[in-house]
């Protein structure tokens, strides 16, 4: 954990807040001058523990169920893997927002004694990436071998690799956007409501009372369905054990489908906060690669990273039903526009959109040769 030099921390909408803790693990070393560090940014709900097995995290209270005790890119990281610890040191934080030891909602503001609940400002993900810049201050990086990062993490991955621009030799988005699409504008707005409107959200004050868990569970079903594909699903669900007793009010679950989505939700409100989670898909739903860098045009970003001689390995999943293909696209096609050396990798999978957590083997070989370039 690590409290930032800065305070107060101004936001980009001008907000403040009077500090901002860190929470981070690293795997690997850093070298002699501290050139070979990897920036691994994690996915919507992830945390900041990526790799290893850690039962405890006290600064995440009860939230830090089961299914979080094992790092979520475990099969990613460590000797001889895609990042590779013999070589390389991966850094990984969690959001600023957060729910996970970083400052976010649930921490106590010090001007009232009190969790942050409503009062905590909206964010935005060149917010976060200034606070991955102060966490490389404190370890006296100037310059990144790399940055990756899937889904959310491939937005936070892009803008700091274009408004940090200098601070990165290598640039990994997976399954990821350039600016997000008014499809997924509406399904995150759907979620938004489900929390909003769910009777014990209180405005985002409910810390002292009981949490809106039927508004956090829907939200999360909503997502759910773009992140796994529909073919995964109808597996899954079939393997399920019905849980025939489960009612809602009037309705009663009718198959091991609704089954499965219920089970879903009720897992995961065990292990995230209804006010993070608002924070961090309204942060995704405003995204534009282009206002976060406060730039007027794609060529004009693009242009930033073809200066510094940054290299691209941009993946997509033609499964993905969150982030569809057309999206890394755009984003290619804007890198080649600017001239930057850029390789474009099609998984083929029928996982959907969760493919980069669970097939380390078809990304592993592409991540491995980005990354071989001499370290300084």
């Amino acid at each position: 954990m690590l409290r930032l030099d800065e305070q107060p921390f101004v936001l980009a909408s001008g907000a403040e807040l009077p500090y901002v803790d860190v929470a981070y693990e690293s795997w690997g070393e850093l070298n002699a001058d501290k050139s070979n560090a990897i920036l691994l940014s994690h996915a919507l709900s992830g945390s900041h523990h990526a790799c290893g097995h850690n039962p405890e995290l006290p600064e995440a209270t009860v939230r830090w169920s089961d299914e979080l005790h094992d790092g979520w890119w475990e099969e990613f990281i460590g000797p001889g893997k895609a990042l590779d610890t013999d070589k390389f040191c991966v850094i990984s934080a969690n959001y600023l927002g957060g729910c996970y030891g970083s400052t976010g909602p649930a921490s106590i503001n010090p001007e009232t004694g009190k969790e942050f609940g409503s009062t905590f400002p909206q964010l935005s993900v060149c917010d976060q990436v200034k606070m991955q810049a102060s966490l490389l201050d404190h370890f006296g990086i100037d310059v990144l071998h790399a940055a990756i990062g899937p889904s959310v993490g491939g937005l936070i991955t892009l803008t700091f690799a274009t408004v940090y621009p200098e601070r990165v030799k290598t640039v990994i988005p997976i399954a990821s956007g350039m600016k997000t699409t008014v499809l997924n504008r509406l399904i995150l707005f759907e979620q938004i409501l489900a929390i909003e409107n769910d009777r014990h959200f209180n405005g985002g004050d409910y810390y002292d009372g009981s949490r809106p868990d039927y508004g956090l569970a829907l939200a999360r079903m909503i997502s759910h369905k773009t992140f796994v594909h529909l073919d995964a699903i109808e597996r899954r669900a079939r393997s399920e054990v019905r849980q025939d007793k489960e009612t809602l009010a009037w309705y009663q679950v009718q198959d091991t489908f609704q089954s499965y989505m219920l089970h879903q939700g009720k897992k995961f409100v065990k292990r995230f906060d209804a006010n993070t989670y608002l924070r961090i898909i309204d942060m995704w739903s405003r995204y534009d690669a282009c206002r976060e860098a406060g730039v007027d045009s794609v060529k004009e970003l693009f242009d930033r990273c073809a200066a510094h001689q940054q290299k691209f390995l941009v993946f997509s999943i033609d499964s993905d039903f969150c982030f569809y293909p057309e999206e890394q696209a755009e984003i290619v096609s804007g890198l080649e526009g600017s001239g930057v050396e850029t390789m474009h990798i099609t998984v083929h999978s029928d996982k959907g959109h969760d493919s980069f957590l669970l097939e380390p083997a078809l990304y592993t070989p592409h991540i491995a040769y980005a990354l071989s370039s001499s370290l300084t």
